[in-house]
């Protein structure tokens, strides 16, 4: 049984009204999921204010409401007298946000104290890496789940994933599955807006990872500069037994330092000096699978590992990954098994095929990832690049330009179709598409439907082409104007395939 004393034990508060000892049967901070018996958190979000709804908890008989300090809805007699008539407590606090992650995580007995928690935090590498750890872990026989951008895995089983890192409540009640389910690990995602907007508060890393820093995520409802946007990431540290840090970040001096204050703190890199490094990097082809070969160096094993995902920045991961294993105490052979078979949903994901070209499908949806795609991929190819790709509708215009710029430029062959055409016209889309596709000599085929595109782009295909699907990833659904359809392209891509192969088996017979 929680009481609201219980749960609020350690957080600097104020009773407005009430009695501390309130049993609470659940934590709300959605009035419209207000359950009888409830702490409803008002929670100040960037569209609406939470504490906007507190008549409704009320009418909802929530048994105590979790207010700021400096709401100036209701003064402290106006919440007394709502309150009293069904013996509500109301309770201030200074931040609603991180008062939520506090009560959840009490809520749910501190489920993360029982896992070993590895979190990494940076701009790109975050959703490849995770799933490395994961696979290392589980090699390792390690019982591990996963939180992330692509999905949220607990005992096995996935389950979309609404945003990077889940809000509090939500995820210290997936931990406290995990926990329930018998995993002894987890591997997260941590967003910079997870560590700024206190999701993640409550949680001790025994691995705290920051892989990088780009320009991103600044606007009107994430980070207001660059500045901003690096100290949120620096977070992570302040909750972290150890730091790992890729030395080869622009920022890595500005986070060494912050981390090196608050915790022990190991490198990896492949171009400056650091505690664990990759050299004579080789690209390679081993069980059927493109990537790199490299030589680790590192306190806890030495030798070279084939990492089953190609580029450079794949090396970076998987150096990431191997360093997190390596300060868990894990075997090198769990290290060495699983980057050789790892695969991850949309990110260069691998679509088995026997016909003799290579099927990548990848979330390249910009001109930078796209070219940074391409670049790499031409290491290996020894064929044509043939790619496809479409761009959203509703997102701006220079998106789709400069793609089809990139793509002219980089690929042998361009099929140029739609991808979440959303509330415009697939035609005018791949009009603009064009604009920047014209610049270049590349040659192009349209395809407005994205399934019959890829149909064509693999009946193109011949020995030793790589096709490249790119743009949508792991997502498993297109968006039209009027309706959403389920649309994976890896399970399309195998479908079609599969009935290429089973056309020309009774072609033969």
């Amino acid at each position: 049984m929680h009481t609201l004393n219980k749960l609020l034990q350690g957080l600097d508060t104020r009773f407005v009204c009430g009695d501390p000892d309130t049993v609470i049967k659940a934590v709300d901070y959605d009035s419209r999921k207000t359950t009888e018996g409830s702490l409803f958190v008002c929670i100040r979000g960037y569209v609406t204010d939470g504490h906007r709804f507190i008549d409704k908890a009320i009418a909802l008989n929530a048994a105590a409401i979790l207010i700021e300090d400096d709401q100036d809805l209701y003064t402290d007699a106006e919440l007394t007298d709502k309150a009293r008539e069904k013996g509500i407590a109301v309770v201030s606090v200074f931040d609603t946000r991180l008062a939520l992650a506090h009560v959840s995580a009490s809520f749910f007995s501190h489920p993360a104290e029982s896992l070993t928690m590895v979190g990494i935090t940076g701009t790109k590498g975050k959703t490849t890496t995770t799933f490395m750890i994961r696979d290392i872990f589980e090699k390792a026989k390690r019982s591990t789940g996963l939180i992330g951008t692509v999905a949220n895995i607990i005992a096995g089983e996935e389950h979309k994933a609404d945003r990077t890192t889940p809000e509090s409540y939500k995820l210290q009640e997936m931990l406290a599955e995990m926990a329930e389910k018998g995993q002894d690990s987890c591997v997260m995602e941590v967003s910079s807006q997870g560590l700024m907007l206190n999701r993640v508060y409550g949680c001790r890393f025994d691995v705290g990872a920051f892989t990088n820093l780009y320009h991103d995520h600044i606007g009107e409802h994430e980070h207001s500069d660059m500045d901003d946007y690096l100290k949120a990431k620096l977070l992570i540290f302040d909750q972290s037994d150890v730091g790992l840090i890729n030395a080869d970040s622009a920022a890595a001096d500005r986070v060494i330092r912050y981390a090196s204050a608050r915790c022990p703190v190991y490198t990896y890199g492949i171009d400056k000096p650091c505690d664990v490094s990759a050299s004579d990097l080789k690209t390679c082809r081993a069980n059927n699978r493109i990537g790199t070969s490299f030589t680790m160096k590192s306190p806890w094993y030495n030798g070279e590992i084939f990492v089953a995902m190609p580029g450079k920045f794949n090396v970076y991961n998987a150096l990431c990954a191997a360093s997190a294993a390596g300060i868990c105490g894990l075997p090198f052979e769990a290290v060495l098994e699983a980057l050789s078979e790892v695969s991850v949903p949309g990110r260069l994901q691998a679509v088995p095929c026997d016909r003799g070209f290579t099927v990548l499908v990848d979330y390249a949806h910009n001109a930078a990832s796209l070219e940074n795609l391409l670049s790499t991929l031409r290491e290996y190819c020894t064929g044509r690049l043939i790619t496809l790709f479409g761009c959203g509708g509703d997102r701006a215009k220079s998106r789709r330009y400069e793609m089809g710029e990139v793509s002219g430029r980089l690929s042998d062959l361009t099929v140029i179709t739609s991808d979440n055409p959303r509330s415009e016209d697939p035609a005018a889309i791949i009009a603009d598409i064009m604009t920047g596709f014209s610049k270049t000599a590349g040659h192009s085929v349209i395809e407005p439907d994205r399934r019959t595109a890829i149909e064509k782009a693999l009946s193109m295909a011949e020995k030793d082409d790589f096709v490249i699907i790119a743009g949508k990833g792991h997502e498993d659904y297109q968006i039209f104007k009027d309706r959403t359809i389920h649309f994976d392209d890896a399970e399309i891509s195998a479908e079609i395939l599969a009935r290429m192969d089973s056309q020309e088996e009774n072609a033969d017979t």
